[in-house]
């Protein structure tokens, strides 16, 4: 009896495994931004970026589960996106689907030079740029043996990441009550979070403030439901990775940040001086506590640069099924890997990489913020799209309305306020102004461009149009 995974209609393998998409799901909210931009944050809001991250993981957790219910119904490589193509209009599915290829094609760029800075500090003799370029090419030759190649190093990188964390909250949660031994910190209790000024030092304004900050660490949330399509049991996957996202942001993101804030006054110099994780682990008496981090930084850096890379190539991947890309990028390999849309992603990271050594503050920062506000609008399109994917589910086959947006349609009206209030307050900060006004500027140019296209091309080629009625028979009778 064969061992192979399944083949699914659209040329691609189920070689995911359930163990691989848990780990996915968990390790999709832990990016390399939680560890590195937090100190930001707390400066700003004070032990308050704690409300911050309430905020912005409600909303995450809103549109999660708007996403979940439509991906547990149709579980397809282009999740959002195709759902878009279907509810609003292809021209929707065309505009964020390239916006979000984008979006993490620029991420591949600064993830890469990331590594390759902590890489090099490590070891000298390979200049930066080589480091970027080895990176690189390991994780598209992972991505392009097969799926479950990916699967595995995903993995073992979110494993390292969650156990990481879970291993600073139970040792610095005890260090905050003074219950661990030997450690250097005074175990103040709950003290630091008002004793320098107030759990709101900068004033309530601050919080909002702190949500531009952090609310671009939470990217990534949604990757679990473009991995689901090659899963051994898609729905299953998706519902729980849906379900669970509550506690994993819970976990993750508001535990650890509060054991800082509770383990350091907001304001200590260390904390900006260092990073948020490294001073607390510091303040504790762990030794060699930067390498440390480094070690998980770049662990998370390399998760980030491993997923950007399948998310890519799986957005072109769906793109080229839908007419909407190169028909080259939606053909597989014998392994069920899309070859093309994995190496055309790729040589535009490689260029935006090149992009960062040779114009990091002219041609890099340009696109780093045209791609800024990309993930509000992914956001914002999800809870649209699910308006109207409700209404389609339901009238065609309700039995795979598995899992259910809560309060619909009044928490769906309710998350859109959310996010557009987020993107208008982003117009009164000075780096949130350009990320927003640009990166509006590069949606509006891709919605003309699908506008125009559409009406030069008439109807959708045959090819793809049958890809499209492929991925409706997941919610047809």
């Amino acid at each position: 009896m064969s061992t192979q995974p399944a083949t699914s209609p659209d040329g691609l393998k189920a070689g995911l495994k359930n163990r691989h998409l848990s780990m996915i799901a968990i390790g999709g909210v832990i990016g390399a931004g939680l560890f590195v931009g937090s100190s930001a944050g707390i400066a700003k809001a004070g032990p308050g970026i704690l409300v911050s991250y309430a905020l912005v993981g409600l909303m995450v957790v809103l549109v999660m589960r708007m996403l979940g219910e439509m991906a547990a119904a149709d579980p397809t490589s282009g999740s959002f996106s195709a759902y878009a193509d279907r509810a609003l209009g292809r021209w929707a599915g065309f505009s964020i689907g390239w916006l979000y290829w984008f979006f993490w094609v620029v991420v591949l760029a600064v993830e890469a030079t990331a590594g390759a800075k902590i890489l090099e500090e490590w070891w000298p003799s390979v200049p930066q740029w080589g480091w970027a370029l080895i990176v690189m090419v390991v994780l598209t030759a992972a991505n392009l043996v097969s799926v479950s190649s990916y699967g595995e190093f995903e993995f073992w990188f979110a494993g390292i990441k969650v156990v990481a964390i879970a291993a600073f909250i139970v040792i610095g949660g005890l260090a905050v009550f003074g219950l661990l031994p030997g450690s250097e910190n005074e175990g103040a209790g709950l003290a630091h979070l008002t004793d320098h000024s107030g759990f709101l030092p900068n004033g309530p304004g601050a919080i909002l403030t702190g949500v531009l900050l952090v609310v671009f660490s939470f990217m990534g949330s949604e990757i679990v439901t473009l991995a689901a399509g090659e899963s051994e049991d898609p729905q299953r996957a998706v519902s729980k990775a849906t379900n669970s996202v509550i506690w994993r942001i819970a976990v993750f993101y508001l535990g650890s940040i509060f054991v800082v804030v509770t383990l350091l006054p907001w304001d200590s110099k260390s904390i900006t001086k260092n990073g948020s994780y490294v001073a607390a682990l510091e303040s504790i008496g762990i030794p060699h506590a930067g390498q440390v981090m480094n070690v998980i930084v770049l662990t998370a850096v390399l998760s980030c640069l491993n997923s950007g890379l399948y998310t890519a190539s799986r957005m072109a991947f769906s793109l080229g099924q839908r007419g909407d890309a190169p028909a080259s990028f939606a053909k597989t390999t014998a392994r069920g890997v899309p070859q093309a849309a994995i190496l055309g992603s790729v040589v535009f990271g490689f260029v935006a990489v090149w992009f960062n050594y040779q114009w990091p503050d002219t041609v890099f920062e340009f696109l780093l913020n045209s791609s800024g506000a990309v993930a509000l609008f992914v956001w914002l399109v999800i809870c649209f799209t699910q308006l109207r994917m409700r209404g389609i589910i339901l009238r065609e086959n309700p039995d795979k309305l598995v899992v259910r947006m809560w309060g619909f349609p009044y928490l769906t009206w309710a998350t859109i306020g959310m996010i557009l209030f987020v993107l208008v307050y982003m117009l009164t900060d000075e780096t949130g102004r350009e990320q927003v006004l640009l990166s509006t500027g590069a949606a509006a140019l891709v919605v003309v461009i699908a506008l125009v296209r559409d009406k030069l091309a008439g109807p959708r080629p045959v090819a793809a149009a049958q890809a499209s009625s492929k991925e409706s028979e997941s919610v047809a009778p």
